[in-house]
């Protein structure tokens, strides 16, 4: 099957949903058309003259990056600047954007949590209680003709999970009465004549973000012209999203074997480190990117050691002050990761569709070099 724009799209939202992202943020398609036909996609921490010409050299369709493009809103594209050339050079190219920036720290699956497995951590969880995936409840009443046709598709649209079970749900039988109406169109029934009808009231769980698709998916399923359902607020914790996670080492260690381990895992050379060498480590937060703007929450965490990058000088001493350690490994290293990470999911993903589609990697040049 060919696969186009909006295909690939429907997978990177499927694992980092946008409504993770800050408000601050710019995520999603940045340049280029939804229903553009690609065949080879390019992923790329950053984009920049050198991605954009490995991409042409390799005629790539769409450029998937972490750090989006367009992230302050643009008043103009000059031409003779370096953004405004980029975008021109893009569009003149037929080749589309997209980002996944802080919705892909956040996301369950996403950067922060390839971070910390990289560098071997357990017992994952979010840093902080940041977003909350709100649950709600859907209860539809169904004729029993259609009772599996409607809870096939509320489920198919997202609906049913609790914890790792999916497909939950939970019916009971009754009467429904109606009366049609002049202008009215039953599916069953007749004009002014009162109908008792067996029906079954299905519920199910859903997160909020996820109702107008389950409500359209469940009335085009639905016989009736008029579908009764009711969705209730529910006070159960959904799942709980942050920017960083932290976890715990196998085994406690020092800062100084535990700065080696974390070099050797993620194919260092150097890191900053800020803290004494002979502290105890077995609590570690990560923070891919930069960390520093989260001290004051990692704080009330009780962490060790902070895994992070673009720390700055009082940031570091403010967080040693607080007893805790901090390894600057560097945001483009922190981040890089993240890249193999995601062409290989977006392999996986648009194979098990049957899409035809090139993933190809592509690595940026190194910001800082080292004398």
């Amino acid at each position: 099957m060919k696969i186009k724009v909006k295909d690939v799209m429907a997978v990177m939202e499927k694992h980092f949903p946008l409504h993770l992202a800050e408000d601050w943020d710019n995520v999603g398609l940045q340049i280029g058309s939804v229903n553009k036909e690609v065949k080879k996609i390019a992923v790329a921490l950053d984009l920049d003259n050198h991605i954009l010409n490995e991409a042409l050299k390799l005629e790539a369709d769409m450029i998937i990056t972490h750090h989006p493009l367009i992230f302050k809103p643009l008043k103009k594209i000059e031409y003779n600047n370096y953004t405004g050339k980029l975008i021109k050079n893009l569009i003149t190219s037929d080749i589309a954007v997209y980002s996944a920036h802080t919705n892909l720290d956040a996301a369950e699956k996403g950067m922060n949590q390839v971070l910390a497995e990289k560098i071997g951590l357990v017992n994952i969880e979010p840093l902080y209680n940041g977003q909350e995936d709100k649950l709600i409840k859907l209860a539809v009443f169904v004729p029993l003709t259609h009772l599996d046709q409607v809870r096939q598709a509320i489920h198919e649209a997202g609906a049913g999970f609790i914890g790792n079970y999916s497909d939950c749900s939970f019916r009971t039988g009754g009467i429904g009465t109606f009366r049609p109406q002049e202008g009215a169109e039953p599916y069953l029934g007749s004009k002014d004549i009162l109908e008792e009808v067996e029906e079954y009231r299905l519920e199910t769980i859903l997160y909020q973000h996820d109702a107008k698709k389950v409500v359209n998916a469940m009335l085009a399923a639905h016989p009736y012209e008029e579908a009764a359902y009711d969705i209730y607020p529910l006070l159960n914790r959904g799942k709980m999203y942050s920017i960083g996670r932290k976890g715990l080492l196998p085994e406690k260690t020092d800062l100084k074997t535990c700065a080696q381990m974390v070099k050797t895992k993620l194919g260092l050379n150097n890191v900053r480190i800020a803290g004494e060498m002979e502290k105890e480590i077995s609590r570690v937060a990560v923070i891919g990117g930069a960390g520093a703007s989260l001290i004051n929450r990692i704080v009330k965490n009780e962490i060790d050691l902070v895994v992070t990058g673009d720390m700055k000088y009082h940031e570091a001493q403010e967080a040693n002050r607080h007893g805790i350690a901090i390894l600057d490994a560097g945001h483009q290293e922190t981040e890089q990761i993240v890249v193999p990470y995601l062409a290989e999911l977006l392999k996986q993903d648009l194979y098990n569709l049957n899409c035809q589609g090139q993933i190809l990697v592509l690595k940026n040049h190194p910001v800082f070099k080292l004398l």
